[in-house]
């Protein structure tokens, strides 16, 4: 079962699919077929939207959160392999043909997610029309997220790490001042939570970025930049190539 304890979002005009990039990018009668069975839904910080092994009901399409893939080891110890924002959809399997999965989703950002019930998914995807193109499109970004992750791991320092994990996770928000503890950044990343201390303190001295307990806000983007290593150039620039820059049927109202 989905581990996902969410409620169902009130509906508000401040909320659309449209804001997944994704389905932005659907033909209208792709649209009109799935709309109906797209269902708002409210994640909260530190969420778990299913653990490894779980039999997936329904693929989340985020629109304002952000959701971190982890891969768990028998010790209980994590580290993130991939995000997802609103570029992408939670639950590749559902049409990658294993219904289960070896990873965890854990809610890294607050906000909406619309999600979907994997019959329908099913259906649309084996008509072979634009849904499909995208949705074998974005699991192709999300594999190339996941080798340069692992590489990043391997050969780049806390610093350049935490700065390219910033800058991704601000690509998939609408502010600059995220929620999250540094116990979370460390979860995501693998390492001590005073390794994030330390990256995080420096980061603040050459003024890129203010931290408070529970809340990270980005100054200086630019600068920021400058202390990530080249896996964020390399991650944005193939999501870019691979998935639609801007929405395909802005003009739709949800």
């Amino acid at each position: 079962m989905e581990a996902i304890t969410a409620r169902p979002a009130a509906p508000s005009p401040a909320h659309s699919p449209n804001q997944n990039r994704l389905l932005a990018a659907l033909e209208p009668d792709e649209w009109t077929r799935l709309a109906e069975h797209l269902e708002p839904f409210a994640l909260q910080l530190g969420e778990m939207l299913f653990e490894p092994g779980s039999q997936l009901m329904h693929a989340h399409f985020p629109t304002t959160a952000v959701v971190s893939l982890h891969y768990v080891t028998e010790s209980g110890a994590s580290a993130e392999t991939a995000g997802v924002g609103n570029e992408g959809v939670v639950g590749i399997s559902l049409f990658m043909g294993g219904n289960t999965t070896s990873a965890s989703a854990v809610v890294q950002t607050a906000g909406i997610a619309y999600r979907l019930p994997r019959a329908v998914l099913a259906s649309e995807f084996h008509r072979a029309g634009t849904l499909r193109r995208l949705l074998l499109r974005y699991t192709q970004s999300l594999i190339s997220q996941t080798c340069q992750t692992a590489a990043c791991y391997r050969h780049h320092t806390v610093e350049q790490q935490l700065s390219r994990w910033l800058l991704l996770t601000l690509d998939r928000n609408t502010v600059d001042d995220l929620i999250m503890t540094q116990e979370l950044v460390a979860n995501s990343l693998g390492v001590r939570r005073e390794s994030i201390t330390e990256a995080a303190r420096h980061l603040q001295e050459l003024g890129h970025i203010r931290y408070r307990r529970g809340h990270i806000a980005v100054l200086d983007r630019i600068g920021l930049g400058t202390r990530a290593c080249e896996c964020y150039r390399a991650i944005r620039q193939e999501s870019d190539r691979l998935l639609p820059l801007r929405n395909a049927a802005a003009e739709r109202q949800a």
